[in-house]
């Protein structure tokens, strides 16, 4: 008998948010599927069932585990915080069942539990911030390129959405937050009001209403859903308001409506509209009456003809306004004007400027070199005069600096640090050598093909970070073994070891693949292992997941690594 795929969404994680048919389903499955974090929060819902737990970035794993259980019979759960269609495992359930060629009628049956999302469980702490149009935009950068997420961001920021941020920063992705900001201030007022909402319903809860201008200056993590409001949202109490836009069409603070039941939906009571933007266009095109041409010079006060223009320059904004369509946009004003306007002596509302964008925070590695771990004082004085109090260093376990900047000129930047001698690499997604000092640069034999391997393939992009480890002598002792990839020069010839595993339950040292490769033959063999991965890897797949899925690379066959076996603990025990 064909299995069942049940794909949950249990809310923010409480268990009063789960709603009925969640928690009747997983109880019902006999095997759950999920990341860590989300099993430990249903424990207390679980009994007998058969678990299978992944890590982060492992959601391919588990989406192909649960539909070859589902074929085998099994009624198999699928677990996602929130709602599991929302950035959740369902469009990736249906992906690989797509990928299989399933269909409603003969394959296994599929039931997507909806859950409540973040964005609606952030926005229940937060007041009623999304009262009005909104947007989700997650700006995780592992998927999407960050380039069609910029754009995002910039059409909801032009477009007036309320704005929900998924996934705004991580311990690596720390720039993309900071150019969200810089993007949105072109389009709105510091002062916008702006939640950063943590953890929502759970036991580490946290809330903070701020603003636009200063919503960095808080602590923002993948845990953290941030809502930001549009030009009408008001804070209130403590709370994040959006109105509807009630105001327009009754006095919220009378008993007595100026406009009846059977008023308000009459064309003068709603000049915004579209139908009445085009009846006030035709009456103006009858009329030969002027609008101005958008892409004349703003001092140029010639005016052409309604005639002149083709459909696609017509906009309302150039339809010369009749009194009800001022008097609307003077309402719009004022409303803006509440956080961004400066009265002048007349008591007029003058519109201050807004301030200048924020600077991009330009991100990048240093070290002294490959092989030199020493960096000299003069070097360590000059870096620290170039990034003053404009940014700030951060020494990582690569034997790197991780330097953040702000600047809008980083090509100054790196060439005067490179005038000094300093290797650079950038942050992110490209294959790296992590080279031990050799014995302080003593056992210098092998510095030449360790340099041969960074000049080939050192720093180029690759579907996951990449970690090529070197060692000098066969004692290893800066860890090789334990990289993606580890190089191992021992009595004049190379040790090869592929698919190390540093973190997680089943980390494991790479697997040795060579001993007693030629060294004329080293660095041709790494580029060709390293350019293929490049090629091949699906995005966000690490080496080892990639060696495993290949089965074989320059015919070196991948072999399962035996780890502990740690049972899963019935609730209770």
């Amino acid at each position: 008998m064909p299995g069942k795929l049940l794909i949950i969404g249990f809310g923010p994680g409480s268990f009063e948010h789960i709603t009925k048919r969640a928690r009747e389903a997983i109880q019902e499955s006999e095997i759950i599927i999920g990341y860590n974090t989300y099993v430990d929060l249903i424990s207390g819902l679980l009994s007998d069932q058969q678990v299978v737990r992944t890590g982060m970035t492992e959601e391919v794993s588990r989406a192909q585990e649960a539909v070859r259980q589902a074929k085998l019979g099994k009624k198999v759960a699928v677990i996602s915080s929130g709602d599991a269609g929302v950035y959740g495992m369902a469009g990736l359930v249906y992906e690989v069942l797509m990928e299989q060629r399933w269909t409603q009628a003969d394959g296994v049956e599929v039931e997507v539990i909806p859950g409540i999302s973040a964005v609606h469980s952030a926005g229940s702490l937060l007041g009623a911030p999304i009262m009005h149009d909104s947007c989700t935009i997650s700006l995780s950068d592992h998927l999407t390129p960050w380039e069609l997420i910029a754009k995002r961001v910039e059409a909801a920021g032009m477009a007036d959405f309320v704005i929900a941020l998924y996934n705004p920063r991580s311990g690596r992705r720390t720039r993309q937050i900071v150019e969200t900001q810089r993007i949105l201030l072109k389009y709105r007022s510091p002062l916008t009001p702006v939640g950063i909402v943590k953890s929502a319903y759970r036991d580490r809860q946290d809330i903070v209403v701020t603003t636009l201008a200063d919503m960095l200056n808080h602590d923002i993590g993948m845990l953290t859903t941030i809502i930001i409001g549009n030009s009408a949202t008001k804070l209130y109490d403590g709370l994040m308001i959006t109105p509807r836009g009630y105001q327009r069409k009754y006095t919220l603070g009378a008993e007595t409506q100026p406009l009846k039941p059977h008023q308000r939906l009459r064309a003068e009571a709603e000049p915004w509209a579209l139908e009445q933007l085009d009846e006030e266009f035709d009456g103006a095109e009858r009329q030969g009456q002027l609008v101005r041409d958008d892409e004349e010079d703003e001092d140029d006060e010639e005016l052409l003809p309604v005639s002149d223009f083709t459909s696609k320059q017509i906009e309302p904004e150039y339809i010369k306004s009749t009194a009800n369509s001022l008097q609307l946009a003077m309402e719009a004003l004022q409303l803006v004007s509440k956080t961004s306007a400066v009265e002048n002596g007349s008591g007029v509302n003058n519109f201050a400027p807004l301030p200048t964008a924020t600077q991009s925070i330009f991100e990048f590695a240093v070290s002294p070199g490959i092989a030199n771990k020493k960096l000299t004082a003069v070097q360590l004085c000059a870096l620290g005069e170039i990034i003053g109090d404009r940014g700030d260093i951060e020494y990582s376990p690569h034997h790197q600096l991780i330097v953040r900047v702000h600047t809008d000129d980083p090509k100054q930047i790196t060439s005067e640090l490179s005038e000094l001698g300093l290797l650079l690499s950038p942050i992110g997604d490209v294959a790296q050598i992590k080279a031990c000092d050799f014995c302080n640069l003593e056992k210098g034999d092998s510095i030449p093909y360790a340099e041969g391997i960074h000049n080939r393939i050192g720093n180029i992009q690759v579907p996951k970070e990449l970690k090529i480890g070197f060692n000098g002598c066969g004692m290893a002792c800066y860890g090789a073994v334990q990289q993606d990839i580890g190089i191992v020069y021992r009595k004049n010839k190379f040790d090869l070891f592929l698919g190390g595993k540093t973190v997680g339950r089943n980390a494991h040292p790479a697997q040795p693949v060579a001993e007693g490769i030629d060294p004329e033959e080293i660095v041709d063999l790494v580029a060709r292992i390293v350019e293929r991965y490049q090629k091949e890897g699906h995005p966000n797949e690490r080496f080892h997941k990639f060696f495993k899925r290949v089965k074989e690379i320059e015919g070196y066959r991948h072999q399962e690594m035996v780890g502990f076996v740690i049972e899963n603990a019935i609730c209770g025990d």
